[in-house]
């Protein structure tokens, strides 16, 4: 299984951006599928989970403006970031766990700046 991640980029303070989280295969297989993000110097934190249930949760700097979600006929995840802040600066990954497996995709960057 991998797990590809795109639409990172460069925007000002207040603008939106959306990540997609492309699966090589049915993402119906992944009891949780999540958005972290890795900020310079930092470790890497949960920025957002949705699992096969449909289940959303986010960690609460972004509560209330970003949004996760699933498409199971693109095998896709998603991450609609909207109000950004220079905070959100980071490189965004794409996870996956089947079972006691997880995946991770390739970073994405994310750069909140005026």
């Amino acid at each position: 299984v991998q797990l590809q991640a795109s639409g990172g980029g460069s925007v000002q303070p207040g603008g939106s951006l959306r990540l997609s989280c492309a699966a090589s295969g049915s993402i119906d297989s992944f009891n949780d599928m999540a958005w972290y993000r890795q900020a310079p110097g930092k470790q890497r934190l949960l920025v957002a989970t949705i699992n096969s249930g449909n289940m959303k949760v986010y960690v609460g700097s972004v509560q209330g403006r970003f949004t996760i979600s699933r498409d199971k006929a693109e095998n896709s995840v998603y991450l609609q970031m909207n109000s950004l802040k220079a905070e959100d600066t980071a490189v965004y990954y794409c996870y996956g766990r089947v079972g006691e497996l997880e995946y991770w995709g390739k970073g994405t960057l994310v750069t909140v700046s005026s």
